[in-house]
């Protein structure tokens, strides 16, 4: 059976409310009173058993376990909001959904997207993203690039390519006396986590030769491309492919203090539901999506 889901009201005034970082303003949106906000949020908060806000005079703030919730909430109802779009579309032949991550959309894949379109003026593609890991959206789309470690029965997967991390600062980290010379030096930098891959920091510094429990010592986002753009900004280390770095380390916006990477957890895989392999709309994008991972040296291609 599914578990017992918290009350939507309840979940409409904790997102609004934590988007807003006012009960008020979540209440002027919502279209109730400030009273009814609290009381549904202190509703949430007692079936949870964590305070979600931390409360002041003049305003409000998320807790820890407030941050945790409110991006795995932002993205349900995102996705909510786009699978409504989609069953209120017309079906048609010439549409092809994909689901991908945003941070794989914004820094490899839109770049590269005209050039499908060019060549398949009849097929529009639209693009379903997220930030965190996701299940495939059998219902609303049609294929999905994803990376994951296991194969999902009732799926048709197509292998694309295998990813390896490794650190990436602003310029300002290898300069001056305090510049990062070894990977120890690490410890002494905040370290900017996604936390959707959780262990990815441990691994490096376990393959680095570094002896640290990491966890407590810099922010966490749940994107790599937030992370990037906060490395970009001089908040931290950030670990990342190259995939999604190669522009940023062409221009100095980055750079890659150490030669060390690891393996990413998983492989990429284009898929799609089992027997539509073959459609012509996804037979076509899959083989231009190839094409390009081949082309490109960032991705281990040719």
């Amino acid at each position: 059976m599914r578990p017992r889901l918290p009350p939507l009201n309840a979940l409409k005034a904790f997102e609004a409310a934590a988007r807003h970082t006012s009960f008020r303003r979540a209440a002027e949106e919502l279209n109730v009173t400030h009273s009814a906000v609290s009381h549904q949020i202190k509703a949430l908060e007692e079936q949870f058993g964590v305070p979600l806000f931390e409360r002041s005079q003049r305003r409000v703030s998320l807790t820890e376990a407030g941050e945790v919730y409110y991006p795995i909430l932002r993205d349900a109802f995102d996705r909510i909001a786009r699978g409504a779009e989609l069953v209120r579309t017309v079906e048609s032949p010439n549409v092809l959904t994909v689901q991908v991550y945003v941070s794989m959309a914004l820094r490899w894949l839109i770049p590269r997207l005209h050039r499908f379109e060019a060549r398949h003026p009849d097929i529009n593609v639209r693009l379903s993203t997220s930030c965190l890991q996701w299940e495939f959206d059998r219902g609303n789309v049609d294929v999905g690039i994803i990376i994951a470690a296991d194969r999902e029965p009732g799926l048709h997967y197509t292998e694309l390519f295998r990813s390896e991390a490794f650190p990436v600062c602003a310029p300002r980290f290898m300069e001056g006396a305090q510049a990062l010379s070894e990977p120890s030096d690490l410890m002494h930098v905040p370290l900017l986590h996604v936390y959707t891959v959780p262990n990815d920091w441990r691994r490096w510094l376990q393959a680095a030769g570094v002896e640290a429990e990491v966890g407590t010592k810099g922010p966490s986002f749940d994107s790599f491309v937030l992370a990037l753009e906060a490395a970009i900004a001089g908040q931290g280390v950030a670990l990342s492919n190259m995939m999604f770095v190669h522009h940023d380390l062409e221009t100095g916006r980055l750079v890659k203090p150490f030669d060390i990477g690891i393996p990413q957890e998983g492989e990429w895989f284009l898929a799609c539901v089992e027997g539509s392999e073959d459609h012509a709309k996804i037979s076509v994008f899959r083989d231009w999506l190839v094409e390009e991972i081949k082309a490109d040296p960032d991705v281990g291609g040719e």
